[in-house]
């Protein structure tokens, strides 16, 4: 996979909250540094930006000086606080009873600050609004809270500088930190992958999609003429037509039910939601009662994206039709995505090594993917036997028989024993192949 440093520069707290929202982008290879105040920042980010394509700074104070004084070539961004870190302070603080005494707060605007009262039914609350400099200094937000609290107008501060709230506290001053909100962290880091060169070279990679109608041979038998079947077809290839145009790609049918388009991994990411849905299948299963099978390719050349398409084709087709697969560049694996009711959720990347691992031990790939797509939903690890033959569509007895060769295959192993009225206790099994990997 291709990876993408990304410098992360802050306080000890907000680089850890950071860097656990940063594990749902794979493609960023964070180098962080801690530092506790805008001199530490700014030579931290002048010592990264060298090594990285873009650098994320915990806080307004902490940009601003790096902007000013530091010389980067790699776009610099902040967490913002946007309100719904005020969220989780307000309902802290709803434990303290102070609230009722008026609240002190900096950072944020009169807006998210009305607009969160209101939502939590607390507009009644007395509320001062620091109106200084945008970018005031720990020392003069100290001093507004100090001021108001020793004249008795505020009982609460509420700040969005660490620092400050340290203070704060040492001068017995109640107080809550406004954390930046986990969506707020996530809207940072995506801005900061679409600013990378790399993440721009990628918007451009070529995308080679094969679609292919499942059973149309079954499907035709039921047409009372041949010209039912033409007329079958063109409605088929007109509605592959007017969705890959969503994608600005260019589509070609191939020979028999199959067709073969390309399109920009930029616009494609974007008309899928994030590799979330593909609309077509379920437009063609209620249109036409058909259902499709998808391989998507990712590649630095056309023939390498092809390859990867039809390979992915061959993981639907496996799976028993109805699905999508992608293989990104790497050969890593997205998937599957059911198609007539789309699964909402992206199952996170399959690393080749265990797709290896799995093929080693006997287990198809088709096996391999309805595991994977129960365990996003259910996050499920653990089966009895009767649980595992209805999930794969087999026999009891089959499934006693592949439990043994995955055993012997280091897939599975026995996490305990159920008890039964009447009877031997029934084994469970824990697929360890699958906790073992960051799905």
């Amino acid at each position: 996979m291709m990876q993408i440093k990304v410098g992360i520069i802050g306080t000890e707290a907000i680089v850890s909250r950071v860097l656990r929202v940063l594990k749902s982008f794979p493609t960023f290879q964070p180098v962080n540094r801690t530092v506790q105040d805008e001199g530490e920042a700014i030579r931290a980010a002048e010592e990264l930006g060298t090594d990285v394509e873009a650098l994320v700074l915990s806080g307004a104070l902490s940009h601003r000086a790096v902007k000013l004084r530091a010389a980067l070539k790699v776009p610099a961004f902040y967490v913002p606080l946007n309100g719904g870190g005020l969220y989780k302070a307000m309902f802290t603080a709803l434990r303290t009873g102070k609230l009722e005494g008026g609240i002190s707060v900096d950072s944020l605007t009169k807006a998210m600050v009305s607009r969160t009262l209101n939502d939590l039914g607390l507009d009644h609350v007395k509320t001062v609004i620091y109106d200084g400099p945008a970018y005031a200094s720990a020392e003069k937000l100290i001093a507004f809270h100090r001021r108001l609290t020793d004249s008795g107008e505020c009982a609460m501060a509420f700040t969005g500088v660490e620092q400050v709230a340290e203070q704060l506290t040492r001068l017995s001053i109640t107080n809550e930190w406004i954390v930046p909100s986990d969506q707020d962290i996530i809207v940072t880091l995506e801005r900061a992958l679409l600013s990378t060169e790399s993440r721009r070279s990628r918007e451009s990679q070529i995308v080679v999609g094969i679609i292919t109608v499942d059973d149309f041979g079954k499907m035709a038998l039921k047409r009372t003429s041949e010209h039912e079947v033409q007329k079958l077809r063109l409605d088929i290839h007109r509605m592959v037509l007017h969705y890959v145009e969503l994608f600005d790609g260019y589509l070609t049918p191939l020979a028999g039910d199959e067709y073969l388009f390309f399109t920009t991994r930029g616009i494609f990411e974007r008309e899928t939601g994030g590799y979330k849905t593909i609309p077509l299948s379920k437009d063609v299963y209620k249109s036409f009662g058909l259902s499709l099978s998808v391989g998507i390719g990712f590649g630095m050349s056309a023939n390498d994206a092809g390859t990867n398409a039809r390979s992915a084709l061959r993981k639907a087709k496996e799976a028993g039709g109805n699905a999508c697969y992608m293989i990104r560049e790497d050969a890593t694996l997205i998937g599957p995505l059911e198609m007539a009711d789309p699964v909402q959720a992206i199952l996170a990347p399959t690393d080749a090594a265990l797709i290896r691992q799995a093929e080693q031990a006997g287990m198809t790939g088709a096996y391999l993917s309805k595991l994977l797509q129960h365990m996003a939903k259910f996050q499920k690890y653990e089966y009895k036997v009767h649980e595992l033959a209805a999930l794969l569509n087999i026999t009891t007895r089959s499934a006693h028989r592949l439990l043994g060769q995955w055993i012997d295959g280091g897939l599975v192993d026995i996490a305990g024993f159920e008890k039964v009225p009447k009877g031997r206790p029934r084994q469970i099994y824990r697929f360890t192949f699958l906790m073992d990997k960051s799905l």
